[in-house]
C-alpha cells in the first residue's frame, strides 16, 4: 500500500534493536484518513472471505480493525489487556508477549460475542515474532469460530512472526512489509496488498 509505505518513510523513526515508531500517525496519535484507507484496503482483500467478525488487540490495532468492519459491515470486536469490573461473564483468554514492550499480557474477550458461527478476520498494527496475532487465533479458537485471515499495517519480516502464522494455515495480508531496520534506515519488501 504506496499510501503508507510513503508515510512510514516520512514519518516513520528507527530506534534500533528492530524497532520502528509510527507514534504520530498509527501508534499514539492516529491519522483517520490513513486508518480508513487501510481498513477499507482489508476489506476489500477480504470482501469475499464471508467475514462476520473483525478482531483486534488494544489499542493500536482498533482503529483500522473498526474502518474494515465499517466496510464489511460486521461488529469489531477487541481483545482487552486488563479484566475491567464490567467484564463479569465467561471470558476467552491467551498469554501475549509483546516484543516491544518487552511484557507478557493476558488478553481476553467475553466469550458471548464469538461463536462457532463466526469467520475471523484478524487485523493488527505491527507483525514482529507473531505472538498477538497467535494469541488472537488462540481465543477465536477456544470459541470454535474460523479465522479466514490476519492482515497486518506494519510487518517486520526480518523477524519470525509470519512464518509462524503460515505454519498454522494462516493467511497473511501485510499492507506494508520491512526487510530490515539496520543503520537507521527503513528497507522495505513489496506489500501483499
Amino acid at each position: 500500500m504506496e499510501e503508507l509505505v510513503n508515510r512510514i518513510k516520512e514519518d516513520g523513526r528507527v530506534l534500533g534493536d528492530g524497532v520502528l515508531k509510527v507514534d504520530s500517525f498509527v501508534t499514539h496519535q492516529v491519522d483517520p484518513i490513513l486508518m480508513e484507507a487501510i481498513g477499507y484496503r482489508f476489506a476489500e482483500v477480504f470482501a469475499n472471505a464471508g467475514i462476520t467478525k473483525v478482531v483486534t488487540i488494544e489499542a493500536s490495532g482498533i482503529a483500522p480493525a473498526l474502518f474494515a468492519a465499517k466496510k464489511l459491515n460486521v461488529p469489531m470486536i477487541f481483545a482487552r489487556k486488563a479484566k475491567s469490573l464490567t467484564m463479569d461473564e465467561e471470558l476467552l483468554t491467551s498469554s501475549v508477549y509483546s516484543f516491544t514492550k518487552q511484557v507478557t499480557s493476558q488478553i481476553s474477550i467475553s466469550r458471548k460475542f464469538l461463536s462457532s458461527e463466526d469467520k475471523v478476520l484478524i487485523i493488527d498494527d505491527f507483525l514482529a515474532n507473531g505472538q498477538a496475532a497467535k494469541g488472537l487465533i488462540e481465543l477465536c479458537q477456544q470459541a470454535g469460530a474460523d479465522v479466514d485471515g490476519i492482515g497486518i499495517v506494519i510487518e517486520k519480516s526480518f523477524q519470525d512472526g509470519r512464518s509462524l502464522l503460515e505454519e498454522m494455515g494462516m493467511k497473511v495480508v501485510s499492507l506494508a512489509r520491512i526487510a530490515s531496520l539496520q543503520n537507521g534506515e527503513v528497507e522495505f519488501l513489496e506489500g501483499d496488498a
